[in-house]
């Protein structure tokens, strides 16, 4: 139940745990300070809760079903404003309590708890809380610390990059920027584009290659600066350019456009620097981190999952479809004439072509289902529970999507690319790994007499 009108007022408590005994002893204690108190049977329950505002202290369990208490705090961090979180578990250990600790949880307690201590751990967010806001430039100082300790924390590239852009906009009040990655002199990657089109993002980041050298820490350009091969849609006076390093040694930039109509405010240089190497220490955090996994697993110019883990991926599945009756498909995409696209165009948009198809199959598959890139041009899909007919369906749109997209080389022109598809599955063609790669492989390879068609390994002579 959520506070009505007249109980707007009082201080909001969200009490956490998936056993309704201790959701309602919380509630008695806490009630008994003039806490409006409400309760949530899950993680899930208490997100959504959590979402639509007003609560101040979440007090959670650490083991649930579904959305743990550490997948809870590590959610509720990642808010605009959040709630202060305070653990009380059964299950406690100094590594768990602290990881609690170490991603941003206030304290813990150890059920069974003294409901003294439980009340003096609330009373104590409140009044921290009450103090911060009776200080708007300390609430306001502490905000941009809790939002450079959040992005320094982060160990995803995927999730730190993203929210990195979207800190430094607000703070800039800018709607529009972008991050590349770079290496060897090149620029393989976009990520995190916000409010403008993605071949825009290439053309500016293409005309900032020749300056990278110079980049140390945050710097603005002035659109005179720089040449750009083509006219952007939109026009833009200044950019702040944030360089991301690694050992000394620049992989990337997050770059900010000008806020709309206006030059960058001087009041915000110091904050937009702060966050910036804020960004910058948690993006060396996370290339060290991920850098051993990437290497082993994960495909760098794309994303998706390279060859090694593919033999990962199908003998897991193997072992599952074996124990359980269930069936899998495998699927191969080969781009046609892809060595056009890097003659006509040059080896940069070839290989932005490569994520934008990674793209188009992500979208292409459910979330439950695994892609790769297999080497080259040609990617894998591996479709869970997913038998011939469900299988021809996923490859017919996967070709479909990549002949409908319009790719856009680095100088605006437009082209097309088709893609040639094989499937097999498991176990109605294949009884081993081996097999069913060999068959999907066979598969595609037979559709390349004609090109830009789906071939199941069904129709190929054995």
């Amino acid at each position: 139940m959520k506070a009505s009108f007249g109980q707007a007022a009082k201080a909001a408590v969200l009490v956490v745990d998936d056993e309704i005994f201790f959701r309602r002893l919380f509630s008695e204690v806490l009630s008994e300070d003039d806490y409006w108190v409400e309760t949530a049977a899950s993680g899930s329950e208490a997100l959504k809760r959590i979402n639509e505002g007003g609560i101040s202290v979440v007090v959670t369990d650490m083991v649930m079903p579904g959305l743990s208490g550490l997948d809870l705090l590590k959610r509720i961090r990642s808010l605009e404003n959040p709630p202060d979180v305070i653990f009380a578990t059964g299950h406690a250990t100094l590594d768990t309590a602290i990881e609690a600790l170490k991603n941003g949880a206030r304290d813990y307690l150890i059920k069974p708890f003294n409901p003294d201590e439980l009340r003096h751990l609330v009373r104590t967010c409140f009044e921290q809380q009450r103090l911060l806001s009776e200080n708007s430039l300390l609430r306001s100082q502490l905000e941009l610390f809790r939002k450079g300790q959040n992005l320094a924390s982060l160990l995803e590239i995927d999730r730190l990059l993203p929210m990195a852009m979207k800190v430094l906009l607000a703070e800039a009040t800018s709607q529009r920027g972008f991050v590349f990655m770079y290496e060897d002199g090149a620029i393989y990657r976009l990520n995190a584009v916000v409010g403008l089109e993605e071949a825009d993002a290439m053309v500016v980041a293409q005309a900032l290659l020749p300056r990278l050298p110079e980049l140390i820490d945050m710097h603005f350009f002035d659109a005179a600066e720089l040449t750009l091969k083509r006219p952007l849609t939109e026009e833009f006076q200044r950019l702040c350019v944030c360089p991301l390093y690694c050992e000394k040694t620049l992989r990337g930039s997050l770059v900010l456009f000008n806020p709309p109509g206006a030059d960058f405010l001087s009041s915000s240089f110091d904050n937009i620097m702060f966050l910036a190497e804020q960004a910058g220490l948690g993006f060396e955090n996370a290339y060290r981190f991920q850098g051993a996994r990437d290497l082993m697993y994960a495909d760098d110019l794309t994303g998706l999952h390279n060859y090694r883990f593919q033999q990962i991926a199908l003998d897991r599945e193997i072992n599952r479809s074996d124990r359980y009756g269930l069936n899998f498909s495998l699927i191969f995409i080969d781009l046609d004439h892809f060595k056009e696209v890097n003659d006509t165009y040059g080896h940069l948009t070839g290989s932005h072509t490569l994520v934008i198809v990674a793209e188009q199959l992500r979208q292409s598959v459910r979330e439950v289902d695994s892609l790769f890139r297999y080497g080259g041009d040609e990617f894998t899909a591996l479709l869970v529970e997913t038998d011939a007919k469900g299988a021809a369906v996923v490859a017919e749109r996967i070709r479909a999507a990549i002949e409908n997209h319009v790719f856009t080389s680095g100088c605006g022109s437009p082209f097309r690319v088709t893609a040639t598809v094989g499937y097999a599955t498991y176990p109605e063609n294949a009884t081993d790994m081996q097999m069913i790669i060999e068959l999907a492989d066979r598969a595609m390879y037979d559709g390349k007499k004609e090109r830009n068609v789906i071939r199941g390994a069904w129709e190929i002579a054995g």
